[in-house]
């Protein structure tokens, strides 16, 4: 298990506000959920886990498709905190960073918070310290890259929750992870 330098590894999933044309580069991306699995690194037992919507600013309003595909309603994002308040709870969910190793599918989450701490002035709390999943599946597994989804299929593990929800999602991540760092050579 070299992969994972630090005792803790916690698995993020981010929802964000979208739009079907994502080619549209007039409307910029912001948190509007996340999701963790804050797990023991030698073990892999889920020490615990944590869930918040986060109010966006830019763009508050979500689209239809953004409500249709995270299955995440208005109401919940405009009651929720903001973005460094979240962050804050989410720092305290897991102690201290410099023992985590921060883990998601792909590099997405990852530079989504540290877009998300600039746009705020908040300091980005996980250092250079992260694992990528999604390209750790794809050198084990000898497979192009896919999705969540798609990988859990190849594992052969059921996808449970709701897809594109940050809890359920990372709870999902997780598994696949348990998984790869189990069978360090290979999983084919």
């Amino acid at each position: 298990m070299g992969i994972v330098s630090q005792p803790k590894l916690l698995v993020v999933d981010l929802e964000a506000t979208c739009w079907e044309d994502k080619n549209d580069t007039s409307k910029v991306m912001e948190i509007i959920e996340i999701g963790a699995v804050l797990a023991d690194s030698k073990t892999l037992e889920i020490m615990s886990e944590f869930q918040s919507f986060v109010n966006p600013i830019l763009n508050p309003i979500l689209s239809d498709y953004c409500l249709n595909l995270t299955t995440i309603k208005q109401e919940e994002v405009d009651s929720a905190e903001m973005f460094p308040s979240v962050l804050a709870r989410l720092l305290d969910f897991c102690g201290e960073t410099n023992d985590v190793t921060l883990a998601s599918w792909g590099d997405y989450d990852r530079k989504q918070l540290i877009l998300d701490c600039a746009r705020f002035g908040v300091q980005y709390p996980f250092g250079a310290d992260h694992l990528n999943i999604k390209e750790l599946f794809t050198e084990r597994k000898g497979s192009k890259k896919c999705g969540m989804k798609k990988a859990l299929r190849i594992l052969g593990i059921p996808l449970e929750g709701m897809h594109h929800r940050g809890l359920d999602d990372a709870r999902n991540i997780f598994k696949i992870l348990a998984i790869l760092l189990n069978q360090p050579e290979s999983i084919g």
